[in-house]
């Protein structure tokens, strides 16, 4: 009986429990960096509802060689809770805002320990079934030789196309400049001929 009534209040009241929906999360694939910089981690997420006030961001590291991943960020109830004892410990930065699904963190002072993969999780209530996704961070002591020759050739494509820009330039200035040229000694000569023909009309 108080079942019966309790549907019933729900049902005049049209007050419905809220349906879960399928919550996408988004990182990048891979990141390189170099010993000593910094880089920002991004993460943000696809919901068809508005932003929840308990909106929740987690992050988590494996390191390359290993089978457990360690929590190391959580954002929720309005405050970020930071690695205190972890490998990130003082050089983990919350950079996120919440309010426009973006959950992003900042690793300082990189170290080639560093290295493996961190997956970000998010929750939008009542969204809150979602696969995690990963990024995988690669630090260097030195440009790796195939990012170099990929850096050399944009720069050395870059270049040309500048250099064959202000050839074109200063090709197209002494066309017209020729061609002005040309009409000039063209016009002076006729009038040069005209005036001729005049002088032994008149004789």
């Amino acid at each position: 009986m108080l079942t019966f009534l309790a549907l019933t209040s729900v049902a005049l009241l049209g007050i419905v429990p809220e349906q879960s929906q399928a919550i996408v999360i988004y990182t990048g694939w891979e990141r390189h960096a170099l010993v000593g910089s910094d880089i920002r981690l991004s993460c943000s997420f696809f919901s068809w509802r508005w932003t929840s006030e308990d909106v929740t961001f987690s992050w988590t590291y494996r390191p390359d060689g290993s089978r457990d991943a360690i929590s190391i960020f959580h954002y929720t109830g309005g405050a970020a809770y930071l690695d205190n004892k972890g490998p990130f410990r003082d050089r983990l930065e919350f950079v996120g805002n919440p309010g426009r699904r973006d959950g992003s963190i900042l690793l300082k002072n990189l170290e080639l320990s560093d290295n493996g993969t961190f997956t970000c999780d998010a929750k939008n209530p009542p969204d809150i079934v979602g696969r995690p996704s990963s990024v995988r961070l690669l630090v260097f002591e030195k440009v790796p030789i195939q990012a170099g020759v990929i850096t050399g050739a944009i720069i050395g494509v870059v270049l040309g196309l500048l250099l064959l820009i202000v050839v074109i330039y200063y090709l197209m200035r002494f066309l017209v400049a020729r061609r002005v040229f040309s009409l000039s000694v063209s016009k002076h000569g006729k009038k040069k001929k005209e005036g001729s023909q005049q002088r032994q009309i008149k004789v």
